[in-house]
C-alpha cells in the first residue's frame, strides 16, 4: 500500500490555517474535489503545483512528501 504522507500533511496544514477545501482550491486554482483527491491520496499535484503549495505553507517539498520533519 502506498503512503499518503503528502495528503495527510496537506490536510494538517490546511486545517491549521483554518481553510476549507474550497478555500484552498481557490488559492491554487483547482476545485475542492481536487483538494479532496490530494488529501485522500487518489491523485497527486503536478510539480508546479507542489512548489506553489510548499511556498504557500512555507515548507519544503521534502517535508510535504514525508522525507523530513519540519
Amino acid at each position: 500500500m502506498k503512503s499518503n504522507k503528502f495528503g495527510q500533511t496537506l490536510k494538517e496544514l490546511r486545517i491549521a490555517e483554518n481553510l476549507s477545501q474550497k478555500a484552498l482550491g481557490e488559492i491554487f486554482f483547482v476545485c475542492n474535489q481536487t483538494i479532496s483527491f490530494w488529501e485522500t491520496g487518489s491523485r497527486e499535484p503536478d510539480m508546479d503545483t507542489l512548489v506553489m503549495i510548499c511556498n504557500y505553507f512555507k515548507v519544503s517539498a521534502d517535508y510535504m512528501l514525508g522525507m523530513t520533519i519540519l
